[in-house]
């Protein structure tokens, strides 16, 4: 097979959804965690399934909308921050163009390439404004330009992660009148979900799985056994 063969054969492949994953992950694991531990927290003060459902759905809805519009916020001073940022460097383009093909320079240098080997690159984005802008936004500040429509996006992924992971340790509360024995089903069925979210997770985002599963399962129990403990105390 030739050289040109191969390389047309050759494709990379690279996981591109990482904002998605991570307003995943921070929604999830929230959502697992808190009604979780609120759950068994409330098992040891008193044994109404209904009352504890009850709990955990308002703070299920409390939880995604709160942390939905702390994604959502996060995501907006971001995008106004990128805007901010990219008035600044048209500015300094305009009125300062010397001092900013310095900075070019001394941004390839970073990288081991001389004065003499980027002066051709560095002529180039001066007759390119708009390319020589997005050039010192990313190597200059380190800032990629934000996805208009992010700030919804990731609301809608938080609450939603939140809600999902949230339901999972209330289902066997709605299930069994006993809430002592929906709290050994609940510890099962969520400790379960935290290890498999936990390796789900690390595959995603580069961690060891094994090692990711046993972290978000020692969070999660430690989180829950806590707020029994401290329920059984108090009540």
């Amino acid at each position: 097979m030739s050289d040109r063969a191969a390389h047309h054969h050759h494709a990379e492949r690279h996981f591109t959804g990482g904002e998605v994953v991570r307003d995943t992950v921070l929604g999830m694991s929230d959502g697992l965690t808190v009604p979780f531990a609120l759950a068994a927290g409330l098992t040891g003060a008193i044994d109404s399934t209904a009352i504890i459902v009850t709990a955990g759905v308002a703070e299920i809805a409390a939880g995604a909308i709160a942390m939905g519009l702390g994604g959502y916020l996060a995501a907006r001073s971001q995008v106004e921050h990128y805007a901010s940022e990219r008035r600044r460097e048209q500015t300094e383009v305009r009125e300062k163009p010397a001092e900013e093909m310095e900075e070019i320079t001394d941004i390839f240098a970073q990288y081991g390439i001389r004065p003499d080997e980027s002066a051709p690159v560095v002529a180039a984005l001066r007759r390119h404004p708009q390319a020589w802008i997005d050039f010192m936004m990313r190597f200059e500040l380190g800032l990629e330009r934000p996805e208009p429509r992010r700030a919804f996006t990731s609301a809608l992924t938080i609450g939603g992660a939140y809600v999902v992971g949230g339901l999972i340790p209330l289902v066997p509360y709605m299930i069994f009148a006993s809430a002592g024995r929906a709290l050994l089903v609940s510890i099962v069925v969520t400790l379960t979900a935290l290890t498999v979210f936990g390796y789900v997770k690390g595959r995603f985002t580069g961690l060891a799985p094994g090692r990711s599963a046993v972290q978000t399962l020692l969070i999660g129990g430690l989180a829950a056994g806590a707020a029994y403990l401290l329920a059984r105390l108090l009540s």
